[in-house]
């Protein structure tokens, strides 16, 4: 599954008025981890994740490793921040940030 360019820059602009539900460490990737973004993103199915991680390879590569693990899509990174993406067809639409969100598209 690969997003258009059009779905990108939706999706970022949802994602730009979110706050991150994921924080990822020094610590690295951990079962309860992964288990709590997967988590996230059934329920939200566009969160956002922060790693913090100091280096910047080492940031990327965590962000790769949670991409695979995750089946989700990488939407954006920005610094410390990453928004992933994974579809859900049976969302609940109270909590799914695509459907609360469709008609923003970052105006006011």
């Amino acid at each position: 599954m690969s997003l258009s360019q059009a779905q990108k820059k939706a999706f970022r602009s949802i994602g730009h008025h979110l706050n991150p539900v994921v924080t990822v460490s020094e610590n690295g990737v951990s079962e309860n981890l992964l288990a709590e973004l997967s988590r996230a993103l059934n329920d939200h199915e566009l969160i956002k994740v922060k790693l913090a991680i100091a280096e910047r390879d080492d940031r990327v590569a965590m962000l790769n490793e949670l991409v695979a693990d995750s089946h989700a899509e990488l939407v954006q990174t920005i610094g410390k921040m990453a928004l992933l993406y994974r579809r859900n067809p049976k969302v609940n639409p109270k909590l799914s940030n695509i459907t609360r969100f469709e008609n923003h598209h970052g105006r006011h």
